[in-house]
């Protein structure tokens, strides 16, 4: 059976081939060690790929082609979009904002970085490393809390799936929206204090 006919056989086989590709580089250097940290922030970058991916999709892709077809009165319209794409692309997003949180948590947790990431490096004497990947975890913290409380209760009023009217749709339509737009700028900054832990800052 052929493994990319299907979106989980497609993700195992490069699961697969991620840690076939890991083991060959270890045994052609110092041996097979299971590094934590590495396994983590490998996770953590999965699903933040797949967060902040479908984030961007549905501010430069999905919102205007929408509006276009909605302005465009010999189209199809977008109900195809909103019944088939929108549901299926949100499930992805919501889950990937928590598992994206999830696994950075996990990893601060283990290398010791959580309570200097959540007070900002205070907590080690202004410590540069905590200061950087705190702003960052921040971030991602108020990212997450506006993809579940603003913007999937809102986007299930817009998609149809629990009832509201025709006021309250046009409502949840603003506020996921604002919503959705304020991830996307707190997301560029969130991934340079991401960056910086490892590869320092702009301007160190």
């Amino acid at each position: 059976m052929n493994p990319l006919k299907t979106i989980k056989g497609t993700i195992g086989a490069g699961v697969v081939l991620a840690i076939v590709l890991a083991l060959i580089v270890a045994l052609a250097g110092n041996g097979v060690r299971f590094n934590v940290p590495s396994f983590l922030i490998w996770l953590h970058v999965l699903a933040g790929i797949t967060w902040i991916g479908l984030l961007y999709y549905f501010n430069f892709v999905q919102v205007p082609a929408l509006a276009q077809a909605a302005s465009d009165q010999g189209g199809p319209g977008g109900a195809g979009i909103t019944k088939y794409v929108a549901p299926r692309a949100l499930l992805w997003f919501r889950w990937g904002a928590v598992f994206t949180w999830l696994t950075g948590a996990s990893y601060l947790g283990h290398t010791g970085l959580l309570l200097d990431a959540f007070t900002l490096g205070m907590r080690s004497n202004g410590s540069l490393q905590g200061t950087f990947i705190g702003v960052g975890a921040w971030l991602g913290t108020i990212m997450l809390f506006n993809v579940w409380v603003f913007i999937w209760p809102n986007q299930k009023k817009v998609l149809g799936l629990v009832e509201a009217t025709a006021e309250q749709i046009a409502q949840a339509r603003k506020t996921a929206f604002t919503a959705s737009r304020l991830n996307t700028v707190l997301s560029i900054p969130m991934l340079m204090s991401m960056v910086s832990l490892g590869h320092a800052g702009f301007f160190l």
